[in-house]
């Protein structure tokens, strides 16, 4: 009897897993800890500085959990909050210097598997995939403004 086809939902997901532990582990190597659910927050903090409603519907996840997870990432220096110039009474969540620093710490672990990507498809392969998934984010992503 011949194997199932794979599911959909992990052939999009497994990549994407092994991504953001290779970068996690970077990130880590380099002395930054962050747990997964804080990344995943983490990730969708605009460069100008996100509303906590903001990340709560980028990371569909209640306010309050964000705002809790933000908490978190201030305490280790990560983020900071910030006036919002549009609204005085609210604050934005911006990424701090540590949080620059632990991002560039991964970038070229990043770099790298995708790279590795690229040379396992082929540079026609891979574009297709990027443009295909990019055309799967405008109908799936609740906020394709922040999609980088």
């Amino acid at each position: 009897m011949a194997d199932p086809e794979p599911n959909f939902g992990l052939l999009l997901f497994i990549p994407y897993r092994h991504l953001e532990e290779s970068v996690l582990a970077a990130a880590r190597g380099a002395g930054y800890e962050m747990s997964i659910s804080q990344a995943r927050v983490f990730q969708r903090i605009d460069a100008e500085g996100s509303r906590l409603s903001e990340l709560a519907e980028a990371a569909q996840v209640p306010k309050q959990t964000v705002g809790s997870i933000v908490d978190q990432l201030e305490l280790a220096g990560y983020v900071r909050r910030v006036p919002d110039p549009d609204d005085a009474r609210a604050r934005l969540v911006a990424v701090a210097d540590r949080g620059r620093a632990a991002i560039e710490s991964a970038a070229p672990v990043l770099a790298e598997v995708v790279e590795t990507w690229r040379e396992h498809l082929g540079d026609a392969d891979f574009a297709d995939l990027r443009r295909i998934l990019a055309r799967l984010v405008e109908i799936t992503d609740l906020d394709r403004s922040k999609v980088r």
